[in-house]
């Protein structure tokens, strides 16, 4: 059962992403953010939802779409927005960027730029836990398109034959990159993949944070319960570009909008409205100060200083003693 309170959080935390991801669009027309961005507008629902169900002890790791699983794992806007701007503040020391965001304090194990590269990490972080024995449950978060590589398939496989206590999510936005799932992938639902591994699978409406939490709190306590790897595919939808060098020339408009009136957000607000569980009053203060913050963030980021030269060579190497 949802609290009051919760609810707000939640909805909160949606808010922040949203925000923070249309100010970094536009930082980055503004040529104030370099490199790739990948945003993650639409998508919400699905990191709010999934790491609202974990505990402490539980492991995030993530791919490249990384700037709301930040903000879900604790990190905060000013840290987030710090990284994206590559100043010494940012949670990476502005070295990472949009890509590589992390904080091992707050057990989120970063974005990983190389596709499907962080899957076999996420199986050792759970081994890990194994011969630690902590009773704790990694979150692996991948596109779909990550489940058509070798990474994908060892990953799967060594979790299964070690019953290892990993989630594995696969956010099926319906395009990797540039491609509809239906031209790469021999399967049209990718939790059969699963199957070849004998893997307890399922789905959710990714565009629904109530049923993703909800199948992310079962899931996972069925795995740390001692029950081995699942696999849930989340059938969502980013509403921008794959990046944003993205002139989008493989979708229609009326595809995206289609999607866009099932707005994870926008929904979300109008359960809780619907359902009388908080009033419209206290979802305005939500959005008010989620908008505060992100321009408090933004004039953080800017105010910071640049990374000093010597930073590169700090955290190459295991510093002696550590």
């Amino acid at each position: 059962m949802i609290k009051k309170n919760e609810h707000l959080d939640l909805y909160y935390q949606m808010v922040v992403i949203r925000i923070l991801e249309e100010k970094a669009a536009e930082l980055y027309q503004q040529g104030k953010i370099g490199g790739f961005l990948h945003l993650y507008i639409g998508q919400e629902a699905v990191s709010t939802g999934l790491i609202s169900a974990r505990k402490p002890q539980d492991r995030v790791i993530t791919a490249y779409r990384d700037h709301g699983v930040a903000i879900n794992c604790g990190l905060s806007a000013n840290e987030v927005m710090a990284e994206l701007l590559g100043k010494a503040t940012g949670c990476s020391g502005g070295k990472g960027g949009s890509m590589h965001m992390a904080d091992v304090s707050k057990n989120f194990w970063g974005g990983h730029a190389i596709v499907g590269a962080h899957l076999p990490i996420a199986a050792g972080l759970a081994l890990g836990d194994v011969y630690q024995k902590q009773n704790g449950v990694t979150i692996c978060m991948f596109g779909e398109g990550a489940t058509n590589i070798g990474y994908f398939h060892e990953a799967m496989n060594l979790s299964k034959v070690w019953k290892l206590p990993v989630l594995w999510v696969c956010e099926n936005n319906q395009y990797g990159m540039g491609t509809s799932v239906e031209r790469a992938s021999a399967v049209s639902d990718i939790r059969q993949k699963a199957e070849g591994y004998g893997m307890k699978n399922d789905f959710v409406d990714g565009m629904d944070i109530i049923k993703v939490r909800e199948k992310a709190e079962l899931m996972i306590e069925a795995i740390r319960a001692g029950e081995g790897p699942q696999f849930l595919e989340v059938i969502t939808y980013r509403f921008r570009g794959h990046s944003m060098g993205d002139p989008e020339r493989y979708r229609k408009q009326d595809e995206i909008h289609k999607w866009q009136e099932n707005d994870p957000i926008g929904s979300y607000r109008k359960y809780l409205l619907k359902n009388k569980i908080v009033s419209e009053n206290a979802l305005n203060k939500e959005d008010n100060k989620a908008l505060e913050i992100i321009e408090e963030a933004v004039k953080f980021a800017e105010s910071s200083p640049e990374p000093a030269a010597e930073e590169l060579f700090r955290h190459i190497y295991v510093e002696e003693g550590r």
